[in-house]
């Protein structure tokens, strides 16, 4: 889906530098978007957040700084988490300036469908970011292609990963960053019917049933981070 046929979404904004803030909120709603608030703090964000529930206009997503007053520290993502917690039906796009692998797998601890983790440059991309917040509205995960890699770096390799292969591990990093079938048969230049062979072939080594509770996607992919969290 193009940005230009994007769903309308609701949105909240939490960001301490106005600039930015507002950019975003402009950008939103020249797109369509609902946003229903914006704040430069992590406390006021869940506040908000709370407000709009019990209201009945529950935020699609929550798009989050990681570093804001007081400390500016990790004050976006413990307010992320907060809310993740009692709302898990809101997604989160979590910005950072630098990589912190730390706090993205922190997010992803708990149920990783429907959050995101991106570098703040990638707002540049106009569409990249609408995509990646519309993929998110939609439940699915997505994490910027430079914290997959480092976390994946970081991570102990298991007995289940170690069993993979080197393409094997290639697509379960693309898969890490959001990728579909689709998307990672033209990255990799192979056919979609390959891929399925690969995705396939990485759940059983991961002994990942087709009745796995949760989506095998993510769980994979939670597999080959867990060592960051």
């Amino acid at each position: 889906m193009s940005p230009a046929t994007t769903t309308p979404r609701r949105v909240v904004v939490a960001d301490d530098s106005v600039i930015l803030r507002d950019g975003l909120v402009a950008l939103l709603g020249r797109r369509g978007h609902d946003v229903l608030a914006a704040v430069g703090d992590g406390e006021s964000l869940v506040n908000e957040v709370d407000r709009l529930v019990v209201e009945g206009s529950a935020p699609h997503v929550a798009v989050v700084d990681v570093r804001m007053p007081p400390t500016h520290t990790d004050e976006g993502l413990r307010a992320a988490l907060r809310i993740r917690a009692a709302h898990p039906q809101v997604g989160v796009l979590l910005f950072s300036q630098y990589v912190e692998t730390r706090f993205a797998a922190r997010l992803l601890a708990g149920d990783a469908r429907g959050v995101g983790y991106l570098l703040k440059d990638r707002v540049a991309d106009v569409a990249q970011f609408l995509d990646a917040l519309e993929r998110i509205a939609g439940g699915q995960t997505v994490l910027d292609p430079e914290v997959v890699g480092q976390l994946l770096g970081a991570a102990p390799v298991d007995a289940g990963i170690a069993r993979l292969t080197a393409r094997e591990r290639e697509v379960l990093e693309l898969m890490a960053q959001g990728r579909s079938n689709g998307a990672i048969a033209e990255s990799m230049v192979l056919t979609y019917g390959a891929v399925e062979k690969h995705v396939t072939s990485i759940f059983g080594k991961l002994d990942l049933a087709p009745d796995a509770g949760d989506h095998r996607r993510v769980l994979a992919v939670l597999r080959y981070l867990q060592g960051s969290v």
